[in-house]
């Protein structure tokens, strides 16, 4: 079996959930349908899930059915953007952002008093690539030119956002989530930055 795929028996053993939660959550949109994977097996056709992203998300409704409604936790899992809207500061103060990320912003964009969410969305994916040391800041006016220019074709469904380099030249691009891509001898994925995850870390923040 795919290592990056758990079957559906290992994972209700693995979180002691129940079937009847499982697909109760499926059909309140916490899971996606496209997480639901059918596989034959030796036994038949089974079920299995991408590991990584079943289990965290399994362990994020666990910590937080709680607190909030499986209709609120669904608004904070979907892909959709939200009317929210932050200032500078509070981008900063909430660790949206660090603040060499937020003047390298205003450098950019100028002084702008507040930033709407998808802005934020863009500032926090730019944050990140550029914290994980993956992209200099010329890379990074490239990254935003990229989601300013075609992330609204994606909107409302899960993508991925992907930087190539080769030979010191580099391009990014979005995809949509999950999809198999290829690309030319000699380049190599710099990062790969889930626009779905993203989402929901600022929804998480700002709810």
């Amino acid at each position: 079996m795919d290592e990056n795929l758990i079957s559906k028996r290992e994972l209700l053993e693995n979180t002691g959930i129940s079937y009847g939660a499982l697909y109760r959550w499926k059909r309140k949109n916490l899971i996606p349908e496209e997480w639901f994977i059918r596989k034959s097996t030796f036994t038949g056709q089974e079920t299995f899930f991408p590991r990584d992203k079943i289990l965290d998300r399994i362990a994020k409704i666990q910590e937080m059915k709680e607190d909030l409604s499986l209709d609120d936790l669904a608004v904070i899992f979907s892909p959709s953007l939200t009317a929210k809207s932050l200032s500078k500061d509070e981008m900063v103060t909430r660790n949206i952002v660090n603040k060499s990320t937020m003047d390298f912003l205003v450098r950019l964009y100028g002084n702008i008093e507040l930033f709407p969410f998808e802005k934020i969305l863009y500032a926090r994916i730019l944050d990140k690539a550029l914290q994980s040391g993956d992209i200099s800041l010329e890379e990074g006016k490239l990254l935003l030119e990229t989601l300013e220019e075609h992330y609204k074709k994606y909107e409302d469904k899960d993508c991925e956002l992907v930087f190539l380099r080769k030979m010191g030249i580099s391009t990014c691009f979005l995809v949509s989530s999950p999809c198999e891509y290829y690309f030319e001898t000699g380049a190599h994925i710099v990062s790969e930055i889930s626009i779905a995850s993203c989402i929901e870390e600022l929804k998480i923040n700002l709810s």
